[in-house]
């Protein structure tokens, strides 16, 4: 291709996701049937990711003030994120755990009560792990692969919680610091340091700023040619964004 087809290229994609998350401004937090998984074009938005992907990532919920505006906010982008599960809010709100699945969000665990895990001792720690794990798949019909430690605090105990449950151990090189105040222009530009591979911490805690950041982070990321990949563990065992 070009330089000229490839900017062109570039533009479109740019023009298909910006139109798509201005949608987001006529959302409510009900579930809309306009939101749906490549809506307004966005399947061929996302199509091609010269740059690479990055990981989208919301700990702690769900979340009655935020899920759903979540969810509508990324189908009406064409994007997909991984939400990291608090098990006792999964209990609490199971429909909108539910509605993250259908929404084909990656669910992974965030362990029960959130706890500092490298202080509470064994079988604390494991239990924790463990019992949202079951919480999910008694839910959901799915086992997370995938797990964030709390304030991500990990220790060779930890470790091998997770190796024991078949977990991947996944932290973050980006902090959008959503849960210390930030606003939604400072979400974003946390969002515009990411690179190819780069995993990017955000809360679904009910942060208005977080939900209002989705549709400025998915138009900067195609402007960048970069796209929201899948977490996974990588072929050393560690975490890797690859795509969807």
């Amino acid at each position: 291709m070009t330089g000229r087809g490839k900017a062109g290229g570039n533009r479109l994609r740019i023009a298909l996701v910006a139109a798509a998350t201005a949608a987001l401004a006529a959302f409510s937090a009900a579930p809309s049937p306009a939101a749906t998984p490549g809506a307004a074009g966005t399947d061929t938005a996302w199509a091609d990711c010269p740059n690479g992907y990055v990981g989208l990532t919301y700990d702690d919920g769900p979340n009655p003030s935020s899920t759903q505006a979540l969810l509508n906010a990324l189908r009406a982008g064409g994007a997909k994120a991984t939400f990291f599960i608090w098990g006792q809010h999964a209990e609490q709100y199971p429909d909108l755990l539910r509605a993250e699945q259908s929404a084909g969000m990656w669910i992974a665990n965030h362990t029960t009560t959130h706890p500092h895990l490298t202080q509470i001792g064994e079988p604390a720690a494991y239990n924790e792990i463990a019992g949202t794990q079951n919480t999910i798949q008694r839910i959901t019909g799915q086992t997370p692969t995938l797990f964030r430690p709390p304030y991500g605090e990990t220790n060779a105990q930890v470790k091998a919680d997770e190796a024991r449950l078949g977990l991947t151990e996944v932290l973050w090189n980006v902090d959008s610091q959503d849960w210390n105040g930030a606003g939604t222009q400072q979400i974003v530009q946390a969002a515009a340091t990411m690179r190819a591979g780069s995993i990017i911490l955000m809360h679904d805690g009910g942060y208005q700023t977080t939900v209002a950041a989705v549709p400025q982070i998915l138009s900067g990321l195609a402007a960048r040619g970069l796209c929201p990949g899948r977490i996974t563990a990588g072929a050393g065992g560690g975490a890797v964004v690859t795509a969807p």
